[in-house]
Parts: C-alpha cells; sequence; structure tokens
C-alpha cells in the first residue's frame, strides 16, 4: 500500500534571535572564566547560524517584565528559573506552537474535513504537560474526540522518523487512516550561562519550532500529495552511548553533546545507511550522490560536513540542511521536517526525485529514509518558511539550549 505525506507547514515564534547578538550577550556573563568566553566566541561564532527563534518573549531588550525570569534586558543578565518554572511556559507556548503547525497541516489539505482526521501523533522534548498537546489539538481543531492519540516524548532530534513510521503503519493497517503527525520543540527554555563545554554549544545551537504533516493512503490522495513515505530504517552505532543525551535537571533539562559526535556519525554513516539502502538494491548500487535529494537533520555544521564528506555529496546536497540551519538552528525533532519542507518547495526536476533522509539522536541512534517527491509538491500552499517574511520581534541577546 502507498502512503503520502499529503501536507507539511512549519511554524516558529515570533521572536527572532539574532546569532551574533546572543553570542555578545552570552560572553559578556560574570562567571564566565577565559576558557568559557573563549568557548562562547568561537561556539556561536563557527555554527553556521545567521538567525533563530524563541517562544521566550521576555528574551528581547524591548520586553520589560516586572519580575524577569530569564534575562533583565536593564542589567544585561541572563537568568536561572527552576525546572518548574520553564516547564510552565513549554504548557503555555508550545501548545500555541502545536496548534499553529497543526491547523496549517490540516488547511492546506481543502479536500479534507476536519472528522477525517483519524489519527495524531504528536512529538516533543523540551517539556511535559497534561492533559497533553495531543488533547490540546484535538480541542482546539475540533477534531472527532475520539480520534486515536499518540505522544513520543523525550526521544530527541530523531523523533520525526518515528512518528512518520507509526503514521505509515496506521495506514497501511487501514487505508481510510488519515494521520496527523505534529512535532513541537521549545529548546530556548533550557538556555543558562555555563562554562561547561556541552551547555556552551547547545546555546550556540538550539531553537524553537514546529512542523506538522497530515500523512494517508487514501484512495485519490496521490493526485495532491507532496512525497511518498517508502521505507525506515532505525540503526544504534556501537558508540556513543555517552556522547549525546538529555537529561532532566534543577534548572532545565541538560544536554549532553560531546565534540566527538561528529566523529562517530563519520565513523558509522556508511553502516547506517546498509540497511535502508538495500531495501532498493538499486539505489544501494549507486554512488550516494546519485541519490537527488539528501535531508539531512542539521545538527550542527560540522555533522552536516562530515555527511558530505563521507558519502561525497555535492554542496548543492546539502543547500537545503544549511539553509535550515542558517534560518533556524536546530529545533530537535521539527528540523529534519523544516528540511524536507526546503527540497519540496525547490522547483521540480525531471525523473524520480528520491529523497533520502537522516537524523541523529541520543543513543547514539541514528534513523534514517527514503521518499519520493511528487510532481505536484511545488504548488502546494508555501507555509513561513522565511525569517524575512515573518518580520519578527528581533531579540537581541541569548541563545536556546538543550
Amino acid at each position: 500500500m502507498t502512503v503520502y505525506v499529503r501536507s507539511l507547514e512549519t511554524a516558529v515564534p515570533k521572536t527572532m534571535l539574532i546569532q551574533s547578538e546572543a553570542r555578545d550577550v552570552f560572553a559578556a556573563q560574570p562567571g564566565l572564566s577565559r576558557l568559557g568566553s573563549r568557548l562562547v566566541n568561537t561556539c556561536f561564532d563557527s555554527a553556521a547560524i545567521d538567525t533563530r527563534f524563541t517562544a521566550v518573549e521576555e528574551l528581547t531588550n524591548e520586553f520589560r517584565a516586572d519580575d524577569p525570569q530569564f534575562y533583565d534586558p536593564a542589567t544585561g543578565l541572563l537568568l536561572n528559573p527552576s525546572t518548574k518554572v520553564r516547564n510552565e511556559i513549554f504548557g503555555r507556548e508550545a501548545t500555541k506552537l502545536f496548534v499553529e503547525a497543526a491547523r496549517s497541516a490540516v488547511d492546506a489539505c481543502p479536500e479534507l474535513n476536519l472528522l477525517d482526521i483519524t489519527h495524531l501523533v504528536t512529538v516533543s522534548c523540551t517539556g511535559f504537560f497534561n492533559p497533553g498537546p495531543d488533547y490540546k489539538i484535538v480541542r482546539e481543531l475540533g477534531l472527532d474526540p475520539a480520534v486515536q492519540r499518540y505522544h513520543l516524548g523525550f526521544m530527541g532530534c530523531y523523533a520525526a522518523f518515528p512518528a512518520l513510521r507509526a503514521a505509515k503503519l496506521f495506514c497501511e493497517a487501514d487505508p481510510n487512516a488519515v494521520v496527523l503527525v505534529v512535532c513541537a520543540e521549545l529548546c530556548s527554555l533550557h538556555v543558562r550561562t555555563s562554562n561547561d563545554p556541552d551547555t556552551i554549544m547547545g546555546s550556540a545551537l538550539f531553537a524553537d519550532g514546529a512542523a506538522a504533516a497530515v500523512v494517508t493512503a487514501r484512495q485519490g490522495t496521490e493526485e495532491h500529495a507532496l512525497m511518498r513515505l517508502d521505507h525506515f530504517e532505525t540503526v544504534l552505532t556501537p558508540v556513543g552511548e555517552d556522547a549525546m543525551a538529555w537529561n532532566i535537571g534543577d534548572h532545565g533539562f541538560e544536554m549532553v553533546l560531546g565534540n566527538y559526535v561528529p566523529h562517530i556519525i563519520d565513523d558509522h554513516i556508511v553502516g547506517a545507511l546498509d540497511p535502508l539502502l538495500a531495501r532498493e538494491p538499486e539505489l544501494a548500487a549507486l554512488p550516494y550522490s546519485s541519490i537527488r535529494h539528501w535531508a539531512i537533520h542539521p545538527g550542527g555544521r560540522s555533522i552536516l560536513d562530515k555527511v558530505e564528506s563521507r558519502l561525497g555529496l555535492t554542496q548543492e546536497q546539502l543547500v537545503p540542511a544549511r539553509e535550515v540551519l542558517r534560518n533556524y538552528g536546530n529545533m530537535s525533532s521539527a528540523t529534519v521536517l523544516f528540511v524536507i519542507k526546503h527540497i519540496l518547495e525547490q522547483d521540480p526536476e525531471p525523473g524520480d526525485e528520491r529523497i533520502c533522509s537522516m537524523a541523529f539522536g541520543p543513543g547514539l541512534t541514528v534513523e534514517t529514509a527514503v521518499f519520493t517527491k511528487l510532481r505536484q509538491a511545488r504548488t502546494a500552499r508555501p507555509a513561513r518558511t522565511s525569517p524575512a517574511e515573518q518580520a519578527p520581534e528581533r531579540l537581541p541577546a541569548e541563545a536556546p539550549v538543550a
């Protein structure tokens, strides 16, 4: 049975982080050692990021709070709220992004009724609340209260793939199923100043965003679909369990992001692709660069550099991932869907447009997938994919950590 992505939409908060300005504020925090200050400048400048977005409106110089919790523009100090305070904001602000992305994805399918949605899969690793985002989407959008709801929590940057894979399985089990998949992450809630290299690296990379897709195998869907879901595979690298992790601390969630992660990916990416490409021997027999599109989760610039070099890809094949990283940073699970959307919105080319996609997360887990971009993808209603189109509020200084 053929399963399609009927729509794919994205959303980001209105407050923009300017990377150079965030760097300057972070580097000016008291308590930084000389090495810490040097690391801040190096990590921010080498991240290949220009702008990111945050749901914490307080992180702007223009915003004034009677009792600031994250950033005090009067003193230029980054503050250190408790995990409880951060998570309360997640419950409020993540709901907005979940609902916005979900509504956009459903609105992009005018032939579907809201009550046609049979399954809802939500994804996030940056906060918790219950009734959760799945419940909030049902209520806000007016979906059938009997819709089957599933939440994938705390998996990390690769979690969009298990969500899409689950949606594919639902549709294969029920040809009438229509599955709404929504990923939303507020990584910037967990910002704090530190001399720890992992925390500094996270501060230079992570941001907030959401993406949603409608997945179905209903007859006639192929006339309007953007992409075909072909195959998924999961691989655990033999090393790296301690190199990437995501833990809950007293003052936010704590990222372990060892500087050896790009080297682990470099060593094991070919082995991670083998079981995926074995599903289609004609692809396995080709050079990697012969696969037209590569939707790589931009976990960081060095990861993209390693993928490009190891697989012998062209610079053009990594443009979607690098552009998403430059404009949005790393939004954890939502990020790879931004990259896929970038590819779908490119002008169509002759012949089949296959997409090989990869995302990495704690474990070290490597999720891979093969998709097929369809002819009509370019005609879909465009989402808000350019920061310039949104004219968001600029944030002068701050950087998210996750």
